[in-house]
């Protein structure tokens, strides 16, 4: 077959036919290849007829690998049929420019109708959620998981969405992929069982659907931006951003998105409580224990899902129409649900109150294990910690305070800061024992009395893991200082020493950070907010001490550097000791 070359609008030089069709407009283009509107021979010239065509990139169109790769996705697409899913026409995987041809779908993908109209609410992010949702029960049906649902692969025919790019779907019987998939997917979107080169299940595609769903009800993505070494670090650890999301929903989105695949909700219990949420009642009456899935669900890598279809031809499947039509514009951002809106069939287990809320006992609750669900297996609830106050205006006056303090007296500071990480990792360590603890045998009278043997052993921990944890905070503080001091010593800016405040307050400032964000910083974190809440279980107090903190701790290191004097290395000598004047002669060494 040969191929006539030419400029399409705004791309690179590319063939103006392949086989049958003749290329038009860019419309979408990924790592493998460049996606364009095409015509078949024949078709009518008012476009209804036009295709979708995926086009292996030039540098890549000779790799072997590249071209298995669309091969697998001719395989995977030609076994899903639903009007959910865009269909597979034609392909040729062995010419000089390897395509696929698929349905055209004139709709713009999710993440720019939330870019040009923001966020989807109400009905509408219902509507989505069951779009999606009816996509992957045929995805699963025909034996495949997607592995990479995002809003980019999302189109919206109105409010309709429609799923693409099966480029590193995985079917069930075949050798899973490896990280070639991790360089192919989004971080962010990406499973942490992929990220991590783990076994692949229906499970995976549901997270999927909770992090889509996510960034459609906040306009953010669910874990945040930043470095892709970042982003996947808080996808494995579960360290979710769902600030912006309705809190109605947010318990669903963040249990799909737990990184432990055996701990998310099953798809029934997903779409139950997608409903509830339509019908304006809490989505924890849904999120029960599942029963132990099936041995031949549990996703060894080469273990089916459904009866194993043949791998040497392709499986037919019902024609479907080549163009779909646009319906009318369905605003996204739907007016809010009324009260009678169309309810879900009953929760499995009887109504549960909803727990952890301010200024309560997270286990005061009456136990959710009382209540067998469907299977006749105990209820569970998830980590009560879960969308309770982050506390992160409080936590970042904390370090307002101990920047100013170091200003002062360094040693002190970082001594009060080395002792709080002890006890917010202890308390980390021991809620989570907890929680595991509740989680697997529900709730017993000797928690408390086993908590309190285990307390030591937690404490241990928590040491063992800040002095480990503090090395490079401190290290990498040190650094700043020497840097800060010598940088504005260079700049002319100014003239300063080591152990002159501002130096010492930056460094303090970032070797805090570091611990925070840092390597082992996820207990300290979620410690911190748990002694946080219990120490100030009201908005008002937890208001009042963080002005507190933030005035002492910007008056601190104003006067330090009005002063202009040298920092205080308190307690190694009482000379320079903060106000030893005031010190009785008889307390001094």
């Amino acid at each position: 077959m040969s191929a006539e070359s030419t400029s399409v609008e705004g791309a690179s030089p590319a063939p103006r036919r392949l086989g049958r069709y003749t290329l038009g407009t860019r419309v979408g283009e990924g790592g493998m290849g460049v996606v364009y509107r095409a015509r078949p021979d024949g078709a009518p010239s008012d476009g209804s007829g036009d295709v979708a065509m995926k086009v292996l990139r030039p540098h890549i169109a000779h790799d072997p690998d590249a071209r298995l790769r669309l091969a697998r996705e001719v395989t995977t697409l030609s076994r899903v049929s639903s009007p959910r899913i865009a269909a597979v026409l034609d392909a040729d995987t062995e010419g000089p420019a390897p395509y696929i041809v698929t349905e055209f779908v004139p709709g713009p993908p999710l993440d720019q109708v939330v870019a040009d109209r923001g966020p989807v609410s109400g009905e509408a992010l219902v509507r989505l959620g069951r779009g999606l949702s009816e996509a992957l029960n045929a995805i699963h049906r025909a034996g495949i998981v997607h592995r990479d649902l995002k809003p980019g692969n999302v189109l919206m025919v109105g409010s309709d969405p429609v799923v693409i790019d099966f480029g590193i779907a995985q079917v069930a019987d075949d050798v899973r992929l490896t990280m070639t998939g991790l360089v192919m997917g989004t971080p962010g979107y990406l499973s942490p069982e992929v990220v991590e080169g783990g076994a692949v299940t229906e499970a995976t595609d549901w997270w999927g659907w909770a992090a889509t769903l996510a960034f459609a009800a906040s306009g953010q993505p669910p874990f945040g931006r930043g470095p892709m070494a970042v982003v996947l670090d808080r996808v494995i650890r579960g360290r979710t951003q769902l600030e912006e999301v309705d809190p109605a929903l947010r318990p669903l989105l963040a249990a799909a998105l737990d990184p432990e695949p055996d701990r998310r909700p099953h798809s029934d219990e997903v779409m139950r409580a997608l409903e509830l949420y339509a019908a304006h009642r809490p989505v924890t009456e849904a999120l029960t224990m599942h029963a132990p899935r099936p041995r031949t669900e549990q996703a060894a890598p080469q273990t089916s899902l459904t009866p194993q279809a043949q791998q040497t031809r392709v499986q037919p499947v019902p024609p479907t129409p080549q163009t779909r039509v646009a319906p009318q514009q369905v605003p996204l951002t739907a007016p809010a649900l009324s009260p009678d809106a169309a309810s879900g069939p009953a929760p499995y287990g009887a109504p549960q109150a909803p727990y952890g809320g301010p200024g309560q006992d997270p286990y005061a609750n009456p136990s959710p294990y009382d209540t067998p669900d469907r299977f006749g297996q105990p209820m569970r609830r998830p980590d009560p910690r879960i969308g309770r106050p982050m506390r992160s205006g409080t936590l970042a006056t904390a370090l307002v305070a101990v920047v100013g303090l170091a200003a002062l007296v360094p040693l002190l500071a970082w001594g009060l800061l080395a002792i709080w990480s002890v006890l917010a990792r202890t308390v980390d360590h021991s809620v989570t024992s907890l929680v595991l603890r509740r989680h697997e045998a529900g709730r017993r009278r000797s928690d408390v009395p086993l908590a309190v043997i285990a307390s030591p052993w937690h404490l241990f921990v928590a040491v063992l893991s800040t002095g480990l944890a503090m090395l490079l905070p401190i290290a990498f503080a040190l650094a700043a200082t020497v840097i800060t001091a010598g940088g504005l010593t260079a700049m002319g800016v100014a003239s300063l020493g080591v152990e002159h405040p501002v130096p010492v307050a930056v460094g303090t400032a970032l070797g805090t950070l570091m611990a925070w964000w840092g390597p082992g910083g996820l207990a300290l974190r979620r410690g911190s907010r748990t002694l946080v809440r219990a120490v100030l279980p009201s908005q008002i107090a937890s208001q009042i001490v963080a002005t507190l903190l933030l005035v002492g701790g910007v008056a601190l290191l104003a006067w330090m550097v009005l002063d202009g004097g040298e920092v205080s290395w308190w307690p190694t000598t009482w000379t320079d000791a903060p106000f030893s004047d005031l010190i009785p002669q008889t307390l001094r060494p």
